[in-house]
């Protein structure tokens, strides 16, 4: 995890959209507040219309120029007009829905390869709920909720590999998803798992950190000192073992060093 990243903006869902919206505007601002160029990509939502919101949210901060995206299909998606927006964008922004219509729309297309190119460039990427599991190499794409941790709880694709060696989970307190992200860790204890509240992000600014930002909470699985798992031989509904996995429970301002693996506790 040593390359150079982007600057990702990823938000457990269910961000605050009438209040101080914090979230929100930490993405505004790093995108370039009043002049920002914002595209919305409401590619994951079958509602053409769900980005309008998130338009009139980022117009009403004072965005210089926002633009919806609402690409629905494959060919849209080949259409190199759409290019322009993404070239000439300072920030994007993942709507909400289903995470397996981005990498099927948008996987392998001219499009996909300019967001590719425009997060290595610099452009800030933002994602909530579907849009914050996607960016990750390998994403979770379903999974029982509530559920004891077994091998067979979660099914995984690939994302868009903006970010590495890290499985992304979202709406994470609030449906009770820390069994399937156990699953996660358990199938590769080097993948990091990120379960992220409700209005709660983390904000990665191109560096090896991630900051806090949000009324909740992340939850951080490291596996990598893990010492046993029965992963491997256990049955598909069996109860997975799983021994010595370290979990951080981080609020808003605790920060967190992807490469190194450590917590900063915020001064007071």
């Amino acid at each position: 995890m040593t390359e150079q990243r982007g600057k990702l903006v990823i938000i457990g869902g269910a961000e605050d959209k009438k209040g101080e919206c914090k979230i929100l505007r930490r993405f505004f601002e790093l995108a370039g507040g009043r002049k920002a160029h914002i595209v919305i990509l409401s590619t994951a939502s079958s509602d053409p219309h769900v980005g309008i919101q998130y338009q009139r949210i980022f117009t009403g901060f004072g965005a210089e120029e926002v633009t919806v995206l609402a690409i629905q299909n494959r060919e849209e998606a080949a259409n190199t007009r759409f290019c322009d927006c993404l070239k000439n964008s300072t920030g994007i922004f993942f709507t909400g829905g289903d995470q397996l219509r981005i990498t099927g729309i948008l996987g392998g297309s001219v499009l996909g390869g300019e967001l590719i190119k425009s997060c290595q460039q610099g452009t800030v990427i933002a994602g909530t709920s579907a849009g914050a599991s996607v960016m990750s190499e390998t994403m979770l794409v379903g999974g029982l909720d509530d559920a004891t941790p077994s091998k067979e709880i979660i099914r995984m694709a690939p994302g868009l590999g903006l970010i590495k060696d890290v499985v992304v989970d979202q709406h994470f307190a609030q449906r009770g998803r820390i069994g399937r992200l156990l699953a996660v860790v358990a199938h590769n204890p080097y993948i990091l798992g990120i379960g992220i509240d409700e209005d709660t992000a983390i904000i990665i600014d191109g560096t090896e950190e991630f900051e806090v930002v949000g009324s909740g909470t992340v939850t951080v699985l490291d596996g990598r000192q893990v010492t046993h798992s029965n992963v491997s031989e256990s049955s598909p509904q069996q109860p997975l073992a799983l021994i010595d996995v370290k979990v951080h429970i981080l609020p808003s301002e605790y920060r967190f060093n992807l490469d190194e693996r450590f917590v900063t506790i915020p001064s007071r």
